[in-house]
């Protein structure tokens, strides 16, 4: 890899392209590269002002929003008088008609909002306190919706910005306005905010440092022990083979690929929480792969090199290792997207490598991806790849502030009150560690991922081409297993279920109870977990999601279970552990790649 700067290598290749143009068209073409490299530098620039989002989609959506508003008479007359409505009812609410203050009379809470839990909210001033800023709340919303004219993803950008203003202004952050905190300072005398200030002062020394305040679990020692050894290496991908703890094991391997996005470990965290120790215990040989965290040196790595020294290469290692079986591969999240994408060019190449194929959390088609698809216009992308032309990644600071601000009352705000008003850490969790351990993406893998992926949708639509072909999620036949979580805003449900129509295979669908990450880390010793399952042959006729949630049958526990009478059902009878010699000179896992920041 070249360890000249990314400035320079794009001097270079331009200087390259220039020389073989006549005289004036190269002067032509170097005035307009310096321009459009300045252009791009200029927006580098804002974006570490704006946390990588694009001032001009967020204008636009507002102007639009705005410009209909005014030209739709109507509806202001209707906001004003829902707004005159929500000040009567305020009013009406200090002189109640019981003897007894009646919490929640005007508006509740969503059942997904936990700010207002307590029962210190139901006192008289701090309810009616919650209840302006719900009602405020539920009227900044009823500005967006509904406006005729105005561009779907331009209303829910505006929503999303109004919704994310207020957050910052909801009563639970002011010391004076939420009782817990309150309460707390009579507790302690003021101790609190002492405590508090410790905290402050903790995080932001770490974050100085280079650290992470919320990286309490140690890699190898704490979470990602489940023993195993690294028995293929490449620049992109470390290939872990884990140990057999079972006298027989299924004869088909199992392939994990995680998202590259994240560490592998979110699917080998403490040991009564690890997926992989779970498959490992019921009899499975269980791989897993852990890619390398990039540089800038690795901007030009492309999606196909994720696919090729990826996802192929660990397949390649596997059938060395294990000729005669067919595997058994699952993808997570991002993973899951790229090994539909192997999948389906494997069926079309080489038809007798998979014996099936598990999505968790998986998205294949991108039109309802949730609210991720906010970030994702022309505007956004263009401004996001200039972001990272400069740096070569996309760093995962801003990645981190993406995912916050999707559920910035439950990452951010309601942490910076536990911690700085209250005064209190939260109990560490390996989850959560592993959520502040993040990695970086390539410039050219992430840029081509948002528009082919997000953008134009080119997979789900038949235009994504993989070693130089394109390829198509019907020629998926293998049998599938497919996860959804229910509150997951990374990949809807909805949209995961899509693969239904998508794929030409036998599909056991499942809606986990629970988000992106807590739904599908269900250990089946935690009482939370619930799960929704439905099996449909690939000739029987397309079920909707609404449908489906209708149908399906629901279970009390965790759906890894459900799995494992998955893969065991199409698996041969169990034999005798392989025996490896792969990767005598390699790392025990969890390897060296995933230590890497």
């Amino acid at each position: 890899m070249s360890s000249s700067s990314p400035a320079s290598r794009v001097s270079n290749a331009m200087d390259e392209r220039i020389d073989v143009l006549p005289a004036e068209e190269r002067t032509a073409a170097t005035v307009h590269d310096a321009a459009e490299s300045a252009d791009r530098a200029f927006h580098a620039s804002v974006a570490r002002l704006t946390g990588g989002l694009s001032p001009a989609a967020v204008t636009l959506a507002f102007a639009d929003w705005q410009l209909h508003l005014l030209a739709a008479p109507g509806k202001c007359a209707e906001l004003a008088g829902e707004a005159v409505q929500h000040a009567m009812d305020f009013v009406n609410a200090f002189s109640p008609k019981h003897a007894m203050f009646q919490p929640w009379s005007m508006i509740k809470p969503k059942s997904t909002d936990h700010r207002f839990t307590g029962r210190d909210w139901e006192l008289p001033p701090f309810n009616l306190l919650a209840q302006a800023f719900l009602l405020t709340e539920n009227w900044w919303h009823l500005t967006t919706s509904d406006v005729r004219g105005v561009a779907r993803s331009d209303a829910a950008i505006v929503d999303f910005v109004q919704r994310q203003c207020l957050d910052t202004v909801a009563p639970t952050n002011f010391a004076g306005a939420n009782p817990k905190v309150l309460r707390k300072i009579i507790e302690t005398g003021g101790g609190n905010f002492v405590h508090g200030l410790q905290n402050w002062v903790e995080d932001w020394l770490t974050l100085l440092s280079g650290g992470r305040p919320d990286q309490q679990f140690a890699v190898g020692k704490d979470v990602a022990v489940t023993p195993g050894k690294v028995v293929y290496r490449n620049e992109l991908i470390e290939l872990i083979q884990y140990a057999p703890t079972t006298p027989t094991v299924r004869p088909e391997p199992v392939l994990i690929v995680p998202a590259w996005i994240m560490k592998y470990y979110i699917l080998d965290l403490s040991p009564d929480n690890s997926l992989v120790r779970f498959l490992v215990r019921n009899g499975f040989t269980v791989f897993m792969i852990s890619w390398k965290n990039p540089s800038s040196e690795d901007r030009n790595l492309s999606l196909e090199d994720y696919r090729e020294r990826g996802v192929d290469a660990a397949v390649a290692a596997i059938e060395k290792m294990m000729p005669g079986h067919e595997i058994h591969a699952a993808g997570y999240c991002l993973g899951g997207t790229l090994l539909s994408i192997a999948a389906a060019r494997m069926e079309r190449d080489r038809p007798g490598c998979l014996r099936s194929v598990t999505l968790l959390a998986a998205q294949t088609d991108f039109t309802e991806a949730g609210e991720l698809t906010l970030f994702i216009n022309e505007s956004q992308v263009t401004f996001l790849e200039d972001m990272m032309w400069q740096r070569g990644v996309l760093g995962p600071r801003q990645m981190a502030g993406a995912f916050q601000m999707l559920r910035s009352n439950d990452l951010l705000w309601s942490r910076l009150v536990h911690d700085y008003l209250i005064g209190e850490r939260a109990r560490p969790s390996d989850l959560m560690s592993w959520n502040a351990d993040a990695t970086r993406m390539p410039y050219r893998m992430h840029s081509e991922y948002l528009r082919q992926l997000f953008l134009n949708n080119d997979l789900a639509e038949g235009r994504y081409h993989a070693a130089g072909r394109p390829i198509a999620l019907s020629d998926l036949h293998k049998p599938m297993f497919v996860v959804g979580t229910l509150r997951d805003h990374v990949a809807p449900w909805k949209s995961v279920h899509k693969i239904h129509f998508l794929a030409d295979a036998d599909t056991t669908f499942v809606l986990a109870n629970g988000g992106h990450n807590a739904g599908i880390v269900a250990a089946p010793n935690e009482a939370e977990h619930s799960y929704q399952v439905l099996r449909k042959k690939a000739t029987d006729p397309y079920i909707g999601p609404d449908e489906w949630v209708k149908l399906a049958p629901s279970h009390e526990g965790s759906w890894w279970g459900e799995w494992v009478k998955f893969l065991g059902g199409h698996s041969g009878p169990p034999v005798a552990p392989p025996l490896s010699e792969a990767g005598k000179s390699l790392p025990d896992a969890p390897g060296s790649y995933v230590l890497e920041h």
